[in-house]
């Protein structure tokens, strides 16, 4: 039975541990306070903030899947989750490192700073300057240079059942230009989970997985596509001025990468998302 280790174990961790809960593999989520975990998955309590290893820790791993969130945008705690978090859940790791059969560090599409609209690829340079950016980026240098075989995963923005703004925003009254253009890109919870585990599926196939990929649907759409079809089925009008989405940049992620694995979204484009949402609301 594989053992696998979900660190930051939230929405996301949660939705991947049941899909290999399914595949009758050993999971265990880690988090600062995992009481809400499903019984399927074990429980673990950590701190990826302090030094002290937890107890309880297993003594075997196959596959490690770190994916905490920060829940704000503070560059210093960045540093301490994503990037001293990392580093410090290998040292917890300690021998067992030499067993581990491969990681896989999610990330984020926030790491690159195209914003003209560009398609943007894994072999694109990520040049994000803020400070939070550059943390990603270095906690991606720590997966890769763990001496663990391991894989970046740079998901764009995540939606789906209960995370909502977007809808709120535009049935509360939302101002989205129509010029210029701006491009954003996002994958279902559900799909997302579905590439980690698919790439974990591949690994276990003695498929060579690529450093990097990307994870994102079929379809960039820009803001105003997505806010005016959203504003369509909520029966309501975009405002013509006033509060905006707050969304800054405009870049074309291609998942072309991921589904050259065989992976494939279940959402391929924000309508089927959101409208599954819609029609649950």
């Amino acid at each position: 039975m594989k053992q696998v280790l979900i660190v930051g174990c939230g929405d996301l961790g949660t939705a991947l541990g049941l899909r290999l809960v399914q595949r009758g593999w050993q999971v265990t989520g880690v988090r600062r306070d995992p009481s809400a975990l499903p019984a399927e998955i074990t429980p673990l309590a950590a701190d990826l903030l302090k030094d002290d290893k937890p107890a309880g820790w297993p003594a075997r791993v196959d596959y490690l899947i770190y994916c905490p969130a920060a829940g704000n945008r503070d560059a210093e705690l960045y540093q301490q989750l994503y990037v001293e978090g990392l580093q410090r859940v290998l040292d917890w790791l300690g021998d067992g490192r030499k067993q581990l059969g491969y990681l896989l560090q999610v990330s984020s599409t926030g790491v690159y700073a195209q914003s003209e609209g560009e398609w943007v690829t894994e072999n694109s340079p990520a040049l994000a300057d803020s400070d939070t950016a550059k943390a990603l980026i270095r906690a991606e240098d720590v997966a890769l240079r763990s001496g663990v075989p391991a894989s970046v995963v740079r998901l764009a923005g995540i939606y789906g059942p209960g995370r909502t703004r977007l809808i709120e925003q535009v049935r509360g009254g939302l101002c989205v230009p129509q010029e210029p253009v701006q491009y954003s890109n996002r994958i279902h919870r559900d799909d997302a989970a579905a590439l980690l585990e698919h790439l974990l599926l591949q690994v276990e196939e003695d498929e060579l997985l690529a450093p990097c990929y990307l994870g994102v649907d079929d379809e960039p759409a820009s803001m105003h596509e997505v806010a005016s079809w959203l504003a369509a089925q909520l029966g309501v009008s975009l405002l013509a001025e006033g509060a905006t989405s707050g969304r800054v940049g405009s870049k074309r992620c291609s998942n072309e990468l991921a589904r050259e694995t065989g992976w494939q979204p279940k959402y391929p484009s924000f309508r089927e998302g959101y409208a599954e949402m819609l029609g649950a609301d």
